[in-house]
């Protein structure tokens, strides 16, 4: 069985491209989290897993840390490189990372955690953390108490299938499970977050790169597509405006490895 979820092999491979310019960044109220919650800084290891196009990576390098970025989906390792010719990026999952023994200070998972979650990985986590090294996981959450976020889910939803996500939690199972003995309690910070910019980009393209989405047959794309612009058509927040917000809660956890 593959360790790449069916909808992330085939939805991100061929949407790359949409992901690259759809998805959010990120507060700059991250910068210092890395630091402070996780100790990053110059001289200091870290591994970027389920680095996808290097959406999150610029941060880490931004910290002086000495980066990898590990990434199982060709099409998106390929975007990483090219953005960022300076990092090293390396073909791995989780669950297999191509590094060795206690070599981190920290791994971080950003917008990927739910992919993998599983005792398996917080395993390889903690095999490649240094002693007291930390595991840092962030997400994007869709702000869904604005009524156009709400109906956009509804779009979206049908079409999820087995597909993990993080709404539903089972990402904290692993560490919930009894006997867990490689990682802390987890330690939750939030910040609001906006990503501006034109609709095409942070609804139509951030929509088209959800991997269930991008994993339909071209058929079926084109109809929600077609349900995404009909929205942005006639919603008064989106109707004719040429830079639109798009509302999101950043979630952050820190967690030290356990000795």
């Amino acid at each position: 069985m593959s360790a790449v979820h069916h909808a992330a092999q085939q939805g991100f491979s061929s949407q790359a491209d949409a992901y690259a310019r759809g998805r959010p960044d990120y507060p700059e109220a991250l910068d210092g989290w890395l630091k402070q919650a996780l100790g990053l800084g110059p001289g200091r290891q870290v591994a970027d897993v389920g680095a996808g196009t290097g959406k999150f990576t610029p941060r880490l390098v931004r910290t002086g840390a000495e980066v990898a970025a590990v990434e199982p989906v060709e099409a998106m390792r390929a975007k990483l490189s090219e953005a960022l010719p300076g990092v090293r990026a390396l073909a791995g999952t989780a669950q297999a990372l191509p590094l060795g023994d206690a070599r981190l200070d920290a791994v971080v998972c950003a917008q990927a955690f739910h992919w993998f979650a599983s005792a398996a990985a917080l395993q390889e986590f903690h095999r490649v953390l240094r002693p007291g090294g930390r595991l840092g996981l962030v997400w994007n959450v869709r702000d869904e108490s604005v009524d156009w976020v709400a109906e956009l889910t509804a779009i979206m939803t049908p079409y999820e299938g087995d597909a993990p996500r993080f709404y539903k939690g089972d990402w904290r199972l692993p560490f919930e499970a009894p006997g867990q003995r490689w990682f802390g309690p987890l330690q939750e910070t939030r910040w609001p977050y906006v990503h501006r910019g034109t609709p095409q980009d942070v609804v139509v393209n951030r929509t088209m790169s959800v991997s269930f989405i991008a994993a339909l047959p071209a058929p079926e794309q084109a109809r929600v597509r077609e349900r995404i612009e009909a929205l942005i058509a006639r919603h008064p927040a989106l109707r004719g405006q040429a830079v639109v917000d798009f509302p999101y809660t950043t979630q952050a956890y820190a967690a030290e490895k356990l000795a």
